[in-house]
């Protein structure tokens, strides 16, 4: 959001349109390979949950019922410009 762009314009002294250029660029280059085939692993289907989740009851409520990679995850998707206003903000 805007917020983020004004808090890092701030705390880094640099103009808003600077840190969205290069905000913009990073996202390009964890989006793509070879960054995104060599550090992005996605669960194969019948993976269970980490022991580390499953064996604690502090964290297990809130995940036993969550869908994996697509829980919290940002899916790549570049519809074209005529039909980008049906993407925004979707989950």
């Amino acid at each position: 959001t805007g917020l983020i762009i004004r808090h890092l314009g701030e705390r880094f002294q640099r103009s808003n349109d600077t840190i969205s250029r290069y905000v913009r660029k990073m996202i390009i280059i964890f989006s793509s390979n070879p960054f995104y085939s060599k550090y992005v692993h996605l669960p194969k289907p019948g993976d269970s949950a980490p022991s580390q989740l499953h064996d604690n009851p502090k964290y297990w409520p809130y995940f036993k019922d969550a869908l994996g990679a697509i829980d919290g995850s940002h899916i790549h998707c570049a519809p074209p410009s005529s039909k980008r206003s049906l993407f925004r903000n979707r989950k």
